[in-house]
């Protein structure tokens, strides 16, 4: 399977669009459709298969982690005009190869790859989901995931303004929906994210969170974003829900990055029946969300949190193999504090196993690529 590199001049015609949105509306109004005497049944979609929730049951799901970009990607990011007045961007890189590790295209890295991914099958992961949207090769997340036996869950969508590719601004929220539809449709993608938001939500990233919106209403993936720390991420919610997504199919990210240690944030997305993100995990805010966590648990919200590390960009020196904890970092060093507070083995294996297989159940309303 390969990827196709999507224009405006990929899109759906109109009839097309049309017959996948009253798919799509009715895989959204229940979890499983009856498609004339078939019931269709909720299914994660993973790059190798479509596989019933209980496969990835007994290991940790990783819903936002990052395990390819393109060869442009540190220099587009370095060039944000955000980032000017700022020391220069200096990616990291392997000091025998030359290579970042998670850049496909003009680097011989599949082998590290699938080592990684190996070391963290044995951590205990089963499952990662690739947050790196365009910017992916899905070709190359099959093959690491044929190698390693981690399934991939690979994801659509644009991250902030910044990053958006200058097409999308000539373009209508619908006309981006088909694109991302069509995306969906070739790359076998099981999810769409990380769609970003600036501190302040732009125009532009409220035109491409409703476009995901009703690009979800078609294919019945699941959406997780990223925010500023939290920022506007109740308007985030609100924007999705405005064009008919239900909250539980939402995941809001980057929350245990907020500036202050309170939950109010948390359990007002959490009563919603959104998830909340604390995916940057095994790091220095842990302390923090350790504490942060307990809170959400004790008010009753153990089913609505997901955990990962947002891990893969630019880190070299932080892989299994190069002396690092690797992309199961928050498995293997979040976790352990954890459990070190007092959360129980039940609740810490709903939180890492049922929540995220729950977060990526989806009927979906598009076919897989033959």
């Amino acid at each position: 399977m390969s990827e196709e590199r999507l224009s405006p001049t990929s899109l759906l015609t109109r009839r097309e669009a049309l017959g996948l949105l009253g798919a799509g509306a009715a895989a959204a109004l229940a979890p499983r459709a009856l498609l004339g005497s078939q019931e269709q049944v909720a299914v994660i979609r993973t790059v190798l298969a479509d596989l019933p929730p209980s496969a990835l049951g007994g290991g940790t799901t990783l819903f936002h982690e990052h395990l390819s970009h393109s060869p442009d990607w540190n220099a587009r990011m370095a060039a944000r005009p955000s980032q000017v007045g700022r020391p220069p961007f200096v990616p990291r890189r392997d000091p025998i190869t030359g290579c970042p590790a998670n850049v496909w295209e003009g680097c011989d890295n599949l082998a590290f790859m699938v080592e990684e991914l190996i070391r963290s099958k044995r951590d205990g992961v089963v499952c990662i989901v690739d947050g790196s949207q365009s910017d992916r090769n899905v070709a190359f997340l099959t093959e690491l995931s044929r190698r390693s036996g981690v399934s991939i869950v690979a994801s659509g969508g644009y991250y902030v303004e910044e990053m958006h590719p200058p097409e999308l601004a000539s373009m209508n929220e619908d006309e981006i929906a088909q694109l991302l539809i069509r995306d969906a449709t070739v790359n076998a993608l099981g999810a769409f994210g990380e769609i970003g938001t600036s501190e302040q939500i732009t125009p532009a990233e409220r035109k491409v969170l409703r476009a995901v919106g009703l690009a979800h209403r078609v294919t019945d993936l699941p959406i997780f974003t990223h925010t500023a720390n939290g920022l506007a991420a109740e308007e985030q919610l609100d924007i999705l829900e405005s064009v008919g997504v239900r909250a539980e199919r939402v995941a809001i990210g980057h929350l245990g990055s907020v500036e202050t240690p309170s939950v109010d944030l948390h359990e007002a997305l959490c009563r919603r029946g959104a998830f909340v993100g604390f995916d940057r995990q095994g790091g220095r805010r842990d302390e923090m969300n350790v504490a942060m966590i307990l809170e959400l648990l004790q008010a009753g919200h153990a089913d609505r949190i997901l955990i990962s590390a947002d891990f893969g960009v630019n880190v070299w020196p932080s892989w299994q193999q190069n002396g690092g904890p690797g992309v199961s970092r928050a498995l293997t060093v979040f976790v352990p504090r954890l459990r070190e507070a007092g959360v129980d083995e039940r609740t810490v294996r709903g939180i890492l196993e049922d929540n995220p297989r729950r977060f990526l159940s989806c009927v979906p309303g598009v076919p897989r690529p033959a």
